[in-house]
């Protein structure tokens, strides 16, 4: 009987090469559908879901009708509470954040927006806009952001809350016309993250018009006194 001959050239005996070309084709659809996952956006765990706020407020009968003009001076806040993640406090004096879920805006531009918002709809005042507009205002209304965050404080499910100071500042003098703190809370429907996040649209809407009505009605008051001779 003849011997089996040895390979030449170092290749492997044909009975070893279809083990190996499955083993490269194997490595090969891994390498395709990592590429296809990176593509995709990854795996569901690495998934983030942008939530957007977008509260409409109507205006108040009893908010007065103003002759002057409103800048709105971009919101200040701690870099934590202005980030794009969602904050949650578990327990007092622990801040942490929600897992796969983001703001689509930093709180402080979702503020300044439905604040400004606001006012335009309401047909109360002559004109209003972004400090960086450029216009000739009368007054000019400056925030600073607090709280922006799901607060459990105690409960089974947390709340929306929002705590905001406000100051209405007189251009022509640079006098503090009135200066106070406004906070909003709102129950979530459950400790779920799409209706934790829920809960904001309304908290939001409810600070906007509390901030826009004491605006108007402490600019009107200081309008009239100063133009009285």
């Amino acid at each position: 009987m003849d011997r089996p001959q040895a390979p030449r050239n170092g290749a492997q005996p044909a009975s070893r090469r279809p083990a190996a070309i499955v083993v490269a084709i194997a490595l090969a659809c891994a390498l395709l559908l990592g590429g296809c996952s990176s593509i995709l956006g990854g795996s569901p765990r690495d998934r983030v879901t942008t939530y957007a706020p977008d509260p409409r407020i109507s205006a108040d009968p009893a908010w007065p009708a103003v002759t002057w003009q409103l800048a709105i001076v971009p919101p200040t806040s701690a870099r934590w509470t202005d980030s794009l993640r969602i904050a949650v406090r578990p327990t007092p004096g622990e801040l942490q954040v929600y897992k796969g879920a983001n703001w689509a805006k930093p709180p402080t531009v979702m503020i300044e927006d439905a604040i400004l918002r606001g006012l335009e709809d309401s047909g109360r005042i002559p004109a209003v806009a972004r400090q960086a507009s450029g216009i000739s205002a009368d007054y000019r209304l400056i925030m600073d952001l607090r709280r922006f965050e799901a607060d459990y404080a105690g409960a089974a499910v947390p709340s929306a809350v929002i705590e905001l100071n406000a100051m209405l500042l007189h251009r022509v003098d640079q006098q503090v016309v009135s200066s106070r703190t406004f906070l909003s809370k709102q129950v979530a429907a459950s400790t779920a993250i799409p209706d934790v996040a829920a809960a904001f649209d309304p908290a939001l809407g409810d600070i906007a018009k509390q901030v826009a009505g004491w605006t108007l009605t402490e600019g009107a008051v200081h309008d009239h006194s100063h133009r009285q001779p």
